[in-house]
């Protein structure tokens, strides 16, 4: 039996160059999407410090995240500040499709690298301007915790399990640059799009914001079939939230089968299927979820 090779992906960016001045997270997310969408990719950093491995934050304090980012990426370094550094800048944007910053717009100005000027140089240049927040924002500083609790997604103390605003962001601005090379395509010129972080973390926020994930919602604890359950040795998410799929969570937990919305939410399906699931290791669900086509994840 011959086992079918994985398609490649992909590449939607090849022939296309992509320069990043944007340091930390959100940028090198972006360029890396990017390189595994075929673009070429460069991004120009400031030479690290005697003694320091780069003199982006990242390659500091995570170099196993610095080196996934930057693979396939070339860095060149160059002091942005100096005359030397503009005409390496300078020289790599003449042949440039889509710059991806992430300094303030005031920090851009400084560099001569507003979007009045770039444009004026490079009327086929696109550029796409992370921030941390839009418009009359985009001076503020913050970080993807404060992005987080403006948009209503940090509860308690605890420290949310990821960087979703950046790593939200970064999936915005590798759409932008899609979208710039396609207006482009239209018009023949270049296109500047502003992606805040603070939207990011807003538009992941949209389910809780419609009541999906509030504990009302079916997919926010509402429903016994959509939601994390200790288990004899451990813990069990189950998300069996379409009627089929409920059924058998039903069945298994010695319910009538059934699927209806109403008798999911009901307390006593809650406390059966809780009931049910504490009695069961975590070897017994996940062979319940073959056998019955569950979906559950089972968790230590």
């Amino acid at each position: 039996m011959t086992t079918a090779l994985p398609q490649p992906l992909p590449q939607p960016l090849r022939n296309v160059r992509v320069l990043s001045l944007a340091l930390n997270l959100p940028g090198p997310a972006a360029l890396m999407r990017c390189a595994r969408m075929g673009a070429e990719c460069s991004k120009l950093e400031p030479p690290p410090a005697p003694g320091y491995p780069s003199a982006d934050p990242m390659g500091i304090y995570s170099p196993a995240a610095y080196a996934t980012l930057h693979q396939g990426v070339r860095v060149v370094h160059a002091h942005l500040k100096t005359t030397e550094g503009q005409a390496t800048l300078h020289a790599e944007l003449a042949s440039t499709d889509v710059l991806i910053t992430s300094f303030r717009p005031s920090a851009l100005a400084k560099l001569g690298l507003s979007w009045e000027a770039l444009q004026s140089k490079y009327p086929r240049l696109s550029l796409v301007r992370i921030v941390g927040a839009a418009a009359e924002r985009a001076e503020e500083p913050g970080h993807d915790l404060t992005y987080l609790a403006d948009a209503g997604l940090v509860t308690g103390t605890e420290m949310p399990p990821t960087l979703y605003a950046d790593m939200g962001g970064a999936l915005m601005a590798s759409e932008a640059v899609l979208q710039a090379l396609l207006e482009r395509a239209h018009t023949g010129s270049g296109v500047c799009i502003e992606v805040a972080l603070a939207d990011a973390a807003a538009w992941l926020a949209q389910p809780r914001d419609w009541g999906l994930t509030t504990p009302e919602g079916d997919v926010g604890g509402n429903h016994a079939g959509y939601r994390i359950y200790p288990c004899a040795d451990g813990r069990v998410a189950v998300a069996a939230l379409e009627p089929h799929f409920a059924a058998s969570l039903c069945a298994a937990a010695g319910l009538p089968a059934t699927g209806d919305p109403q008798v999911l939410r009901a307390p006593a399906t809650h406390a059966a299927v809780a009931a049910f699931l504490r009695t069961q290791t975590r070897a017994q669900l996940d062979a319940l979820a073959v056998a019955q086509d569950i979906p559950l994840h089972t968790l230590a």
